[in-house]
């Protein structure tokens, strides 16, 4: 089978070989320099047009991906403050579209590749200069590749070998590039990675530890089946009309970049938030979640991108929905969610004017309407096999949760019912039969 490795980057495709896959590039609008020159960092009212900007461009991503808020949210926060995130999740969970929809609306210099344990280092960082080197020096032909990205995406990321992954670290970490003795600044902003599975291989460690950010991409609930059908439809169709080439650039990384310059103004905050923060952090690590001094300090620029992203002057503890994503395993992500689920629901009460952090707006008449089908199935004359059983009480508690995330008088009602519901399947004769 042939390995078909995908790059997105600046240049026209090229032809090539049969034995190397198949390579092509797509054309979007872009900056001229990869990096803007050091300009006076931007005013208050700067940044906040700057964060419409962004919330325009997370609109346009939540339009065309279902149930995906809290995601799109964390790669916008990963842009701001100039991190890396990875994404986690089975096959067909949007993990590519995704990252690739939101490089269309960045106007930035792009690049994408499929990695296997094949790769080899000229497919991301581009072929030896022959004649430099016929003249005793190592230098690679760098354009239109990786060193010159400041969007990238590398699928499968732990799937390739050693040499690809040292040479990642230092690009992720310091934000350069060595190309025989030399070692060449990159204008890399935010690299994103996706994997089917986390890696328990201690190679891979170091490499897993530069992403700031670790958040799943699951399949839908079944309350969203109608939801996904029409989605699906619609983006079939974009694909096949070349429609999502002709997106637009809604912000450009020179906007981006000015955030960065001005990072410095926006880590202020207040004791009360600093107090908290160190709660959660030892409460963390004392269940056992490794969390490093230099990942502490990084999350303050998640946090303050955050803020920023909502157009506030200040960080807030509803920002601290981003400590769910900093687990080292897959297990760990409840054990973190359980921890600061709390301090997040607490900011909720005493401030409702503001969104759940992350949450996209669910379909209450969906839920309902799934609601009412399991309970004619559960309660209905017709026997159900134990897998039909399981599978329908997992629905409900996916509805549940659904519910309980509402702020609706209505839903939290329904969060009752299903209650009532799941306690009498547990007692009828079907469940102890």
């Amino acid at each position: 089978m042939t390995v078909r490795p995908r790059r997105v980057g600046l240049a026209a495709p090229k032809a090539i070989g049969p034995a190397q896959g198949t390579r092509y590039s797509r054309p979007r609008a872009m900056s001229e320099s990869a990096s803007p020159s050091p300009l006076a960092p931007p005013s208050d009212a700067e940044l906040l047009r700057l964060a419409g900007k962004l919330r325009e461009v997370g609109q346009a991503l939540d339009r065309r991906f279902l149930d995906k808020g809290e995601l799109v949210r964390l790669m916008l926060i990963s842009l701001l403050a100039g991190e890396h995130m990875l994404i986690v999740g089975p096959p067909g969970t949007a993990k590519s579209a995704l990252v690739r929809t939101l490089a269309r609306l960045v106007d930035a210099r792009t690049f994408e590749y499929l990695l296997t344990r094949f790769t080899e280092p000229s497919e991301l960082y581009g072929p030896v200069d022959i004649k430099a080197f016929r003249e005793g020096q190592y230098l690679r032909r760098s354009e239109a590749m990786l060193p010159q990205a400041e969007i990238v995406f590398l699928d499968e990321i732990f799937q390739s070998n050693s040499a690809i992954l040292n040479s990642l670290l230092t690009i992720l970490n310091e934000r350069r590039f060595f190309t025989g003795r030399e070692a060449v600044k990159v204008p890399l902003c935010s690299l994103f990675g996706a994997t089917n599975q986390v890696p328990n291989d201690d190679v891979l460690q170091a490499i897993f530890d530069r992403f700031l950010i670790r958040a799943f991409s699951q399949n839908l609930d079944s309350y969203h089946f109608r939801g996904l059908v029409e989605h699906g439809i619609r983006s079939e169709i974009a694909q096949a009309t070349a429609a999502d080439e002709n997106l637009q650039p809604l912000v450009s990384l020179a906007e981006l970049r000015a955030v960065h310059r001005a990072m410095g103004r926006l880590l202020v905050f207040s004791d009360e938030f600093l107090a908290t923060y160190k709660g959660l952090i030892f409460q963390i690590r004392s269940e056992g979640v490794a969390l490093s001094d230099r990942r502490v300090v990084k999350l303050l620029k998640l946090f303050a991108a955050s803020a920023l992203l909502d157009g506030r002057r200040a960080a807030n503890p509803g920002d601290f929905f981003i400590l769910r994503h900093v687990w080292n395993t897959t297990d760990q992500a409840l054990l973190l969610d359980d921890i600061v689920k709390p301090v997040l629901e607490r900011h909720g009460r005493e401030h409702p004017e503001e969104r759940r952090r992350g949450s996209a707006p669910v379909d209450l008449d969906a839920v309902l309407a799934e609601l009412g089908t399991i309970r004619g199935l559960l309660l209905g004359g017709e026997a159900l096999s134990d897998v039909q059983l399981f599978s329908q009480l997992r629905n409900l508690q996916d509805i549940k949760v659904a519910l309980s995330a509402m702020a609706n008088e209505n839903a939290q009602k329904m969060v009752g019912e299903v209650d009532k519901l799941l306690e009498g399947i547990f007692e009828s004769s079907r469940w102890n039969g």
